[in-house]
Protein backbone atom coordinates (compact mmCIF):
# COMPACT_ATOMS: atom_id res chain seq x y z
CA UNK A 1 0.00 0.00 0.00
CA UNK A 2 1.27 3.38 -0.91
CA UNK A 3 0.78 6.59 0.96
CA UNK A 4 1.29 10.09 -0.03
CA UNK A 5 4.67 10.39 1.81
CA UNK A 6 6.47 7.88 -0.17
CA UNK A 7 5.12 8.43 -4.12
CA UNK A 8 8.37 9.46 -4.96
CA UNK A 9 11.23 7.28 -6.24
CA UNK A 10 13.42 9.83 -7.52
CA UNK A 11 15.49 13.55 -5.84
CA UNK A 12 14.31 16.80 -5.32
CA UNK A 13 14.91 18.02 -9.19
CA UNK A 14 17.32 21.09 -7.60
CA UNK A 15 19.74 17.63 -6.78
CA UNK A 16 19.94 15.88 -9.36
CA UNK A 17 22.71 15.09 -11.21
CA UNK A 18 22.62 15.44 -15.01
CA UNK A 19 22.34 12.33 -16.25
CA UNK A 20 19.01 11.92 -13.89
CA UNK A 21 17.48 15.80 -15.26
CA UNK A 22 13.73 15.56 -16.06
CA UNK A 23 13.39 14.60 -19.69
CA UNK A 24 12.73 16.67 -22.31
CA UNK A 25 11.27 16.78 -25.76
CA UNK A 26 13.40 17.18 -28.68
CA UNK A 27 11.62 19.59 -30.09
CA UNK A 28 12.89 23.20 -30.84
CA UNK A 29 11.50 26.55 -30.13
CA UNK A 30 10.72 28.25 -32.94
CA UNK A 31 11.29 31.76 -33.51
CA UNK A 32 8.62 35.02 -33.94
CA UNK A 33 10.05 37.48 -36.20
CA UNK A 34 9.45 41.42 -34.60
CA UNK A 35 6.50 42.32 -36.51
CA UNK A 36 3.91 39.59 -35.36
CA UNK A 37 4.49 40.18 -31.90
CA UNK A 38 1.70 42.61 -31.20
CA UNK A 39 -0.34 40.44 -33.26
CA UNK A 40 -0.11 37.85 -30.68
CA UNK A 41 -0.72 40.25 -27.98
CA UNK A 42 -4.10 40.70 -29.78
CA UNK A 43 -4.89 37.25 -30.18
CA UNK A 44 -7.86 36.02 -28.69
CA UNK A 45 -9.02 31.86 -28.61
CA UNK A 46 -9.71 30.44 -31.60
CA UNK A 47 -10.98 27.04 -31.99
CA UNK A 48 -8.56 26.83 -34.85
CA UNK A 49 -5.81 29.68 -34.38
CA UNK A 50 -3.48 30.85 -36.93
CA UNK A 51 -0.15 28.88 -36.30
CA UNK A 52 2.98 31.64 -35.89
CA UNK A 53 6.49 31.05 -35.61
CA UNK A 54 6.95 32.92 -31.68
CA UNK A 55 9.97 33.43 -29.37
CA UNK A 56 10.21 31.40 -26.01
CA UNK A 57 9.36 34.11 -23.18
CA UNK A 58 9.79 32.47 -20.27
CA UNK A 59 11.24 34.06 -17.10
CA UNK A 60 14.58 33.71 -16.03
CA UNK A 61 13.85 31.14 -12.89
CA UNK A 62 16.01 33.75 -10.55
CA UNK A 63 12.57 35.70 -10.87
CA UNK A 64 10.32 32.80 -9.33
CA UNK A 65 7.41 33.01 -11.66
CA UNK A 66 4.16 33.16 -10.01
CA UNK A 67 2.43 29.91 -10.35
CA UNK A 68 -1.73 29.83 -10.98
CA UNK A 69 -3.46 26.72 -9.97
CA UNK A 70 -6.81 26.18 -10.73
CA UNK A 71 -9.53 24.39 -9.36
CA UNK A 72 -12.74 23.60 -11.15
CA UNK A 73 -15.45 22.24 -8.43
CA UNK A 74 -19.24 21.44 -8.48
CA UNK A 75 -20.77 20.07 -5.47
CA UNK A 76 -17.31 19.12 -4.10
CA UNK A 77 -17.70 19.30 -0.09
CA UNK A 78 -16.54 15.43 0.21
CA UNK A 79 -13.04 16.29 -0.92
CA UNK A 80 -12.37 20.24 -1.53
CA UNK A 81 -10.80 20.71 1.24
CA UNK A 82 -7.47 18.23 0.67
CA UNK A 83 -6.88 19.79 -2.48
CA UNK A 84 -6.97 23.17 -0.57
CA UNK A 85 -4.74 21.93 1.63
CA UNK A 86 -2.09 20.26 -0.09
CA UNK A 87 -1.57 23.84 -2.35
CA UNK A 88 -1.59 25.46 0.77
CA UNK A 89 1.44 22.98 2.07
CA UNK A 90 3.35 23.96 -0.58
CA UNK A 91 7.04 25.22 -0.06
CA UNK A 92 7.30 27.04 -3.38
CA UNK A 93 6.21 30.89 -2.84
CA UNK A 94 4.26 32.35 -5.31
CA UNK A 95 1.44 30.23 -5.47
CA UNK A 96 -1.91 31.56 -6.98
CA UNK A 97 -4.77 29.42 -6.22
CA UNK A 98 -8.09 30.18 -8.37
CA UNK A 99 -11.13 28.40 -7.48
CA UNK A 100 -14.21 28.21 -9.95
CA UNK A 101 -17.67 26.68 -8.33
CA UNK A 102 -20.18 25.82 -11.04
CA UNK A 103 -22.87 27.29 -8.28
CA UNK A 104 -22.67 24.76 -5.73
CA UNK A 105 -26.01 23.43 -3.62
CA UNK A 106 -23.86 22.06 -1.16
CA UNK A 107 -21.65 23.36 1.50
CA UNK A 108 -18.63 24.04 -1.15
CA UNK A 109 -18.88 27.55 -0.90
CA UNK A 110 -18.88 27.48 2.82
CA UNK A 111 -15.79 25.87 2.58
CA UNK A 112 -14.09 27.66 0.32
CA UNK A 113 -15.24 31.03 2.83
CA UNK A 114 -13.93 29.13 5.21
CA UNK A 115 -10.10 28.76 3.62
CA UNK A 116 -10.41 32.45 1.90
CA UNK A 117 -7.46 32.91 3.42
CA UNK A 118 -5.27 31.00 1.13
CA UNK A 119 -7.03 31.43 -1.95
CA UNK A 120 -6.06 34.25 -4.20
CA UNK A 121 -9.27 34.34 -6.69
CA UNK A 122 -12.96 32.91 -6.29
CA UNK A 123 -16.41 32.86 -7.63
CA UNK A 124 -19.33 30.65 -7.69
CA UNK A 125 -22.17 31.06 -10.68
CA UNK A 126 -23.29 28.81 -13.03
CA UNK A 127 -21.45 27.39 -16.31
CA UNK A 128 -21.10 25.32 -19.13
CA UNK A 129 -19.74 22.45 -16.99
CA UNK A 130 -15.89 21.69 -15.86
CA UNK A 131 -13.93 23.00 -19.22
CA UNK A 132 -15.62 26.33 -19.14
CA UNK A 133 -14.96 26.72 -15.47
CA UNK A 134 -11.72 25.88 -16.77
CA UNK A 135 -11.36 28.48 -19.08
CA UNK A 136 -12.53 30.83 -16.51
CA UNK A 137 -10.05 30.33 -14.48
CA UNK A 138 -7.49 30.94 -16.80
CA UNK A 139 -8.42 33.98 -18.10
CA UNK A 140 -8.75 35.05 -14.10
CA UNK A 141 -4.92 33.77 -13.36
CA UNK A 142 -2.04 36.53 -13.36
CA UNK A 143 1.03 33.92 -13.23
CA UNK A 144 3.65 32.86 -15.80
CA UNK A 145 2.96 29.04 -15.28
CA UNK A 146 -0.52 27.36 -15.03
CA UNK A 147 -2.07 23.60 -13.64
CA UNK A 148 -5.42 22.21 -13.08
CA UNK A 149 -6.05 20.46 -9.80
CA UNK A 150 -9.59 19.78 -9.57
CA UNK A 151 -11.44 19.31 -6.49
CA UNK A 152 -11.11 15.69 -6.26
CA UNK A 153 -7.24 15.78 -6.79
CA UNK A 154 -4.28 16.22 -4.25
CA UNK A 155 -0.71 17.36 -4.21
CA UNK A 156 1.04 14.15 -2.12
CA UNK A 157 3.80 16.19 -1.12
CA UNK A 158 4.29 19.46 -0.48
CA UNK A 159 7.33 19.89 -2.91
CA UNK A 160 5.35 19.47 -6.30
CA UNK A 161 5.39 23.12 -7.46
CA UNK A 162 9.29 23.69 -6.55
CA UNK A 163 9.83 20.79 -8.64
CA UNK A 164 7.53 21.90 -11.49
CA UNK A 165 9.31 25.44 -11.49
CA UNK A 166 12.87 24.04 -10.80
CA UNK A 167 11.92 21.87 -14.29
CA UNK A 168 10.37 24.10 -16.41
CA UNK A 169 13.82 26.75 -15.65
CA UNK A 170 16.28 23.88 -16.18
CA UNK A 171 14.54 22.85 -19.49
CA UNK A 172 13.35 25.69 -20.83
CA UNK A 173 10.07 23.49 -22.08
CA UNK A 174 6.92 25.20 -22.56
CA UNK A 175 5.15 22.25 -20.71
CA UNK A 176 5.48 19.55 -17.85
CA UNK A 177 3.95 16.88 -16.90
CA UNK A 178 4.69 14.06 -14.88
CA UNK A 179 3.09 10.70 -13.40
CA UNK A 180 -0.45 10.07 -11.54
CA UNK A 181 -1.44 7.60 -8.91
CA UNK A 182 -5.11 6.86 -8.68
CA UNK A 183 -6.25 6.35 -5.21
CA UNK A 184 -9.56 5.22 -3.74
CA UNK A 185 -12.00 7.71 -3.63
CA UNK A 186 -12.79 7.00 0.16
CA UNK A 187 -9.29 5.62 1.11
CA UNK A 188 -6.42 7.77 -0.69
CA UNK A 189 -4.33 5.03 0.59
CA UNK A 190 -6.17 2.49 -1.34
CA UNK A 191 -3.80 2.55 -5.01
CA UNK A 192 -6.37 1.99 -7.49
CA UNK A 193 -4.13 2.74 -10.37
CA UNK A 194 -0.67 4.09 -11.69
CA UNK A 195 -0.55 6.19 -14.39
CA UNK A 196 2.99 6.09 -15.71
CA UNK A 197 3.81 8.84 -18.22
CA UNK A 198 7.54 7.76 -19.32
CA UNK A 199 6.11 6.27 -22.53
CA UNK A 200 4.89 9.33 -23.73
CA UNK A 201 5.66 10.86 -27.08
CA UNK A 202 2.99 13.00 -29.43
CA UNK A 203 2.81 9.92 -31.55
CA UNK A 204 1.19 8.30 -29.03
CA UNK A 205 -1.97 10.56 -29.61
CA UNK A 206 -3.55 8.66 -32.17
CA UNK A 207 -3.23 5.08 -29.92
CA UNK A 208 -5.68 7.13 -27.38
CA UNK A 209 -3.15 8.07 -25.33
CA UNK A 210 -1.95 11.22 -23.67
CA UNK A 211 0.17 12.49 -20.73
CA UNK A 212 -2.20 12.65 -17.29
CA UNK A 213 -3.62 15.81 -17.51
CA UNK A 214 -3.68 16.75 -13.88
CA UNK A 215 -0.02 16.41 -13.97
CA UNK A 216 -0.07 19.13 -17.15
CA UNK A 217 1.89 22.54 -16.64
CA UNK A 218 2.12 24.72 -19.59
CA UNK A 219 2.95 28.70 -20.18
CA UNK A 220 -0.75 30.75 -19.85
CA UNK A 221 0.59 32.99 -22.61
CA UNK A 222 0.03 29.60 -24.79
CA UNK A 223 -3.42 29.63 -23.81
CA UNK A 224 -3.79 33.03 -25.45
CA UNK A 225 -2.04 31.90 -28.63
CA UNK A 226 -3.17 28.43 -29.01
CA UNK A 227 -6.29 28.81 -27.89
CA UNK A 228 -8.30 27.46 -24.56
CA UNK A 229 -10.37 24.44 -23.68
CA UNK A 230 -12.85 23.57 -26.41
CA UNK A 231 -16.60 23.28 -24.34
CA UNK A 232 -17.91 21.84 -27.05
CA UNK A 233 -16.62 18.74 -26.05
CA UNK A 234 -17.94 16.73 -23.20
CA UNK A 235 -15.27 14.75 -21.65
CA UNK A 236 -12.38 14.40 -24.16
CA UNK A 237 -11.46 18.61 -24.38
CA UNK A 238 -8.32 17.76 -22.26
CA UNK A 239 -7.45 15.36 -24.72
CA UNK A 240 -7.92 17.45 -27.54
CA UNK A 241 -5.92 20.56 -25.86
CA UNK A 242 -2.94 18.17 -25.34
CA UNK A 243 -3.18 16.94 -28.69
CA UNK A 244 -3.21 20.66 -30.09
CA UNK A 245 -0.15 21.94 -28.02
CA UNK A 246 1.70 18.89 -27.83
CA UNK A 247 1.34 17.17 -31.47
CA UNK A 248 0.00 20.19 -33.36
CA UNK A 249 2.17 23.03 -32.16
CA UNK A 250 4.83 20.82 -30.79
CA UNK A 251 5.54 22.67 -28.09
CA UNK A 252 8.60 21.37 -26.55
CA UNK A 253 7.77 19.19 -22.95
CA UNK A 254 9.36 17.85 -19.93
CA UNK A 255 8.49 15.25 -17.84
CA UNK A 256 8.96 15.26 -13.88
CA UNK A 257 9.76 11.13 -13.05
CA UNK A 258 7.29 11.20 -10.17
CA UNK A 259 3.86 11.72 -9.25
CA UNK A 260 2.69 14.56 -8.76
CA UNK A 261 -0.75 14.23 -8.01
CA UNK A 262 -2.92 11.67 -6.69
CA UNK A 263 -6.60 11.72 -8.32
CA UNK A 264 -9.47 10.04 -6.71
CA UNK A 265 -11.46 7.35 -8.45
CA UNK A 266 -14.29 7.78 -10.17
CA UNK A 267 -14.23 10.45 -12.53
CA UNK A 268 -16.72 11.29 -15.65
CA UNK A 269 -14.93 9.38 -18.34
CA UNK A 270 -14.15 6.00 -16.51
CA UNK A 271 -17.90 5.74 -14.96
CA UNK A 272 -18.86 3.66 -16.82
CA UNK A 273 -19.48 1.71 -20.81
CA UNK A 274 -21.06 4.92 -22.18
CA UNK A 275 -19.11 7.07 -21.04
CA UNK A 276 -15.77 5.46 -22.64
CA UNK A 277 -17.76 5.39 -25.80
CA UNK A 278 -18.37 9.09 -25.90
CA UNK A 279 -14.85 9.23 -24.82
CA UNK A 280 -13.50 7.35 -27.64
CA UNK A 281 -15.36 8.77 -30.11
CA UNK A 282 -14.47 12.46 -28.78
CA UNK A 283 -10.71 11.70 -28.58
CA UNK A 284 -11.62 10.20 -32.70
CA UNK A 285 -12.25 13.85 -33.16
CA UNK A 286 -9.29 15.29 -31.41
CA UNK A 287 -7.48 13.67 -33.53
CA UNK A 288 -8.83 14.67 -36.64
CA UNK A 289 -9.00 18.11 -35.78
CA UNK A 290 -4.91 18.15 -35.22
CA UNK A 291 -4.51 16.16 -38.45
CA UNK A 292 -3.85 13.22 -36.72
CA UNK A 293 -4.95 9.90 -38.33
CA UNK A 294 -6.97 7.36 -36.06
CA UNK A 295 -9.91 5.30 -35.78
CA UNK A 296 -12.06 3.43 -33.06
CA UNK A 297 -10.45 -0.30 -33.76
CA UNK A 298 -7.02 1.24 -33.05
CA UNK A 299 -8.02 3.39 -30.47
CA UNK A 300 -9.65 -0.50 -28.73
CA UNK A 301 -6.12 -1.54 -28.72
CA UNK A 302 -5.05 0.67 -25.91
CA UNK A 303 -6.99 -1.28 -23.35
CA UNK A 304 -4.49 -4.57 -22.59
CA UNK A 305 -1.63 -1.67 -22.13
CA UNK A 306 -4.32 0.03 -19.96
CA UNK A 307 -5.60 -2.76 -17.68
CA UNK A 308 -1.74 -3.50 -16.70
CA UNK A 309 -1.99 0.34 -15.07
CA UNK A 310 -3.99 -1.62 -12.37
CA UNK A 311 -1.55 -4.19 -11.69
CA UNK A 312 1.89 -2.29 -11.96
CA UNK A 313 2.87 0.01 -9.39
CA UNK A 314 5.52 2.52 -8.40
CA UNK A 315 8.98 1.40 -7.26
CA UNK A 316 10.02 3.03 -4.18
Amino acid sequence: MLTPSNTSSKSDVSQREPESSPERSSENFPKIAPEHMQELAQEQTQEHPREHPREHSWEHPQKQPRVSIITAVLNGEAHLSDAIQSIRDQTYPHIEHIIVDGGSKDGTVSIIQAHADGISRWISEPDQGIYDAMNKGIRMATGTIVGMLNADDFYPRSDVIHDVVQTFAQTRADAVFADLLVVGRNDPRKVVRFYDSSDFHPGRFCQGWMPPHPTFFTLREHYIRLGFYRTDYRIAADYELLTRFLARHGLAYARIPKILVHMRSGGVSSRNLKSNWVLNQEIVRACKENNIRTSMPRLLCKYPRKLLEYVRRPKG
